[in-house]
């Protein structure tokens, strides 16, 4: 059982309120070992380093 609106809610105040889904680009940040573009707090996927130390071996 839901709960029932007091009044009718109209179409504007509806699309306002999901204007509000949108999607974000994600935050790039350069690598300080290699200086590619990388996402922050994660391991570099082009040298593979973390916090300027080597995490994943690179051939």
């Amino acid at each position: 059982m839901s709960i029932c609106p007091k009044n009718k809610s109209s179409k504007g105040r509806r699309d306002q309120r999901r204007a509000n889904w949108k999607m974000n680009a994600p935050t790039l940040v350069k690598c300080s070992k290699c200086g590619a573009l990388m996402v922050p707090h994660r391991v570099c996927k082009e040298c593979g380093s973390y916090n300027k130390k080597e995490i994943i071996p690179q051939d």
